[in-house]
């Protein structure tokens, strides 16, 4: 076959390609990637809180081993979190999503009672150990609260393309497999601090009594 007679089928080819990408039919494969790249910004910050806690616990232990439960607590905490299976299928599925958030939720109100356990030690606060561990917790808290957003912005993107035209014009035809992406949501207990109390500790009073 001639190249003049291919020519003009190539060219043809080509020019509905290009038709194509102009319509966005590749927005949703695309903006797909971008949550599953976000998730596992969220999975990375997450397991380094992960990996930091076992120091913390035991540098802990070391100055306020009397403080046995919550010291449990948080291990208990931890190994439930990390034992929750997590892969990319799980930002689709609703009850896999919650059942991650309620572990890691968890662990964070635990932690909490552990970080603030330093107030009722005043040398455990002070263990440049102690310290350093908490500036990274901070951080690591830090950062699992931007790739918490990140990923919800991703995930809101990608959600909106699979139910706007032309999105999904394409999510009905090319794209069925495609399922919506799952936000994070603010829980009722990520609203409130942490309640500690230490044996023989006074209940501050009210000024002026």
């Amino acid at each position: 076959m001639s190249i003049s007679k291919t020519l003009p089928k190539i060219l043809a080819a080509m020019g509905v390609v290009l038709l194509l990408a102009g319509c966005g039919v590749n927005n949703i494969p695309t903006k797909d990637q971008t949550v599953k790249a976000r998730w596992a910004d969220v999975q990375a910050a997450y397991q380094r809180r992960s990996d930091l806690i076992p120091n913390l616990v035991n540098t802990v232990a070391g100055y306020a081993a009397q403080e046995k439960s919550v010291l449990t607590a948080v291990t208990q905490a931890r190994a439930s979190a990390t034992q929750v299976k997590v892969d990319a299928s799980t930002i689709t599925d609703p009850a896999a999503f919650e059942k991650f958030q309620q572990a890691q939720t968890q662990l964070s109100g635990v932690l909490g009672r552990l970080m603030a356990i330093s107030e009722a030690y005043p040398d455990l606060k002070s263990n440049q150990n102690f310290i350093a561990l908490q500036s990274q917790i901070e951080g690591t808290e830090n950062r699992i609260e931007i790739a918490r957003r990140d990923y919800n912005a991703a995930v809101q993107d990608y959600n909106t393309e699979l139910v706007t035209i032309p999105g999904s014009l394409w999510a009905a035809t090319f794209y069925k497999s495609y399922k919506q992406a799952v936000q994070f949501q603010a829980t009722a207990a990520a609203q409130t601090a942490p309640t500690v109390s230490f044996p023989g500790a006074e209940t501050p009073k009210p000024a002026g009594q």
